[in-house]
Formats: C-alpha cells, structure tokens, sequence
C-alpha cells in the first residue's frame, strides 16, 4: 500500500488534470483534481482576507475616536454645562460640541498637529480660525490624557473650576484660503468663508461682541472666548 501511496503522489506537476489519492484507492470517486482544489483554497484565502480587512475596517473608529462627557451642576442641580469631546488620537484632533439654550450646539475643533483651533458658532455662517499658544496645548492635553486613560465622564465642580474670559477680533477682511487648510476644517466650515482671529484685549465701549462660546476641560478650567469685529 505504501509503494500505491507515493505512485500516486509523484505525479508530473505540470499536469493540471493531476489526481491525488485518498487512503490509497484508486477509483474516481476518491481522485480531487489539482485545478479544482487549487480554485478551493484560493477561495477560502479571499475569504479570509476580506474577513480581516472588514474587521480593521469597522474597528477603525473605535480605536481612533473616544468620546468624552463633561457635565456641571450648581448647587441646586441645576445643569450649567452639557458638553462633549471626540478624541482622535492618530490624527491629532479634539472635536468640542458645545450645547447652549434650547439644544443649540456650537463646535470647536482643535488641530493639534496644525496647531490650529477652529470655530463654528451656531447661528453662524462663518467659521473662525485662531491659532494655538501654549494655554491651549496644556489644556487640550488634559483631554487627551483622559481619553488615554480611557476616562469618558467629568464632573466638573463649579466651586473648584477657574473660568477666564478670551476676546477674539475678527477682521473681515481677512478671509483664509480654504485650499491651504487640512481636510477636518473644510468639513467642519464645508461651504462657509472662514475668517482668521487674533487674541486682542476688550473691546471697548464702542464694540459689540456677537458671540461667546464656553469651553471646559478636565483640568478644571473654563474659557468664555467671545468674538466681536475689529473696525477696518
């Protein structure tokens, strides 16, 4: 039986119609074409590779996007802050979707490697670009760090939180140029202008701020940056 076994094996292998025995028998029944298995296991390869691939796929958001909850309450339990961050670590970004009155939510997305921060206050048709100074890096890293240690909800005290006010000109003369800016900032503003800012002190009597938008991080520190028009 042994010397049948390796007869059969031993055929030419550039025979396509070549035949492999099973348990040493003879008949056709127990014969699978070389062709026919060769079609079997390259089929059951693409199945597998395309089971991994769709794997990575859908597991992609998770690993790149932790969501992170910060709430506070005064003393009466009444809720003075409802906002929420998206963290995506590989590329470098912090979402902030800021809610204010009756559902009205404003974004503020934070480009770390740009280091650009962009705003889209809701009720607007502009967005506002601003760029980052060391403040900014230190208390975005605070978020970062949370989504690191998987830590997805604060519970910020109103008593502990340090709260400061930014005053952000807007010259409207000083439109960016969409083309220059990386994806994530053309799909916030998507068909909206895009004007530059600048910290700038108050502004005075004669100005009138348009808009304020609150930003709280983990470290206990809120920013009010309210944006008004620098004359011409």
């Amino acid at each position: 039986m042994g010397h049948r076994l390796v007869r059969c094996w031993n055929l030419p292998e550039a025979t396509l119609e070549g035949e492999c025995c099973l348990n040493g028998g003879s008949s056709a029944s127990r014969h699978i074409p070389k062709k026919t298995l060769c079609v079997s296991v390259s089929a059951s390869l693409l199945l597998v590779f395309l089971a991994l691939g769709l794997i990575g796929h859908l597991g992609l958001p998770q690993q790149h996007s932790q969501p992170v909850k910060f709430t506070s309450t005064d003393p009466f339990g009444v809720l003075l802050l409802n906002q929420s961050a998206a963290v995506d670590q590989q590329n470098g970004l912090v979402t902030f979707s800021v809610t204010a009155g009756a559902n009205q939510t404003s974004t503020v997305l934070f480009d770390i490697k740009h280091g650009l921060i962009c705003y889209r206050p809701v009720h607007q048709e502009s967005c506002f670009l601003l760029t980052m100074e060391t403040s900014d890096y230190e208390n975005v890293q605070s978020v970062l760090q949370a989504s690191v240690n998987k830590q997805s909800q604060f519970q910020l005290s109103v008593n502990e939180t340090q709260r400061h006010t930014e005053f952000l000109g807007v010259r409207a003369a000083s439109q960016a140029d969409v083309s220059t800016l990386e994806e994530p900032l053309k799909l916030l503003c998507r068909d909206s202008p895009i004007y530059w800012t600048e910290r700038v002190e108050g502004p005075g009597k004669q100005r009138l701020v348009y808009f304020c938008i609150d930003i709280c991080f983990p470290n206990n520190i809120c920013v009010s940056m309210c944006f008004y028009y620098l004359p011409e």
